[in-house]
């Protein structure tokens, strides 16, 4: 899965040692403003010092991040955890109609060649 939008918060990282292994561990928490009439927001993890390091997220950055979504239970409570895996670097797209930020549609517009009637189906 992906999301397109700006990085509105960079959370600090988080470090320890696991219980099980003894192996040190890091995990930051980042904040992704998808645009759109009405802006969406979420928050996602990147796990490990040398993926924190590589990825190396800014604050104001536009991105597309793409991530895996697993949710866990703890107590009888069910979480969600939404980890990066990639990020692609570049601006967030610009709708043709009004020229501002675009939300990603359903449906690609149907393709017209010179000569064809948009109105006949390619089947």
């Amino acid at each position: 899965m992906e999301l397109t939008g700006k990085i509105i918060a960079v959370m600090e990282a988080k470090s320890g040692k696991s219980a099980k292994t003894g192996n040190p561990w890091m995990v930051q928490e980042y904040v992704i403003e998808v645009p759109g009439q009405y802006p969406r927001s979420c928050v996602f993890t990147v796990f490990g010092e040398d993926k924190i390091k590589q990825l190396n997220i800014q604050m104001g950055e536009d991105l597309t991040v793409q991530f895996d979504i697993n949710a866990r239970q703890n107590n009888g409570r069910w979480f969600n955890d939404v980890r990066a895996y990639n990020v692609i670097r570049g601006h967030i797209p610009q709708s043709p109609i009004t020229g501002t930020e675009n939300e990603t549609t359903p449906f690609p517009p149907f393709p017209v060649t010179d000569g064809e009637d948009p109105g006949v189906l390619p089947f």
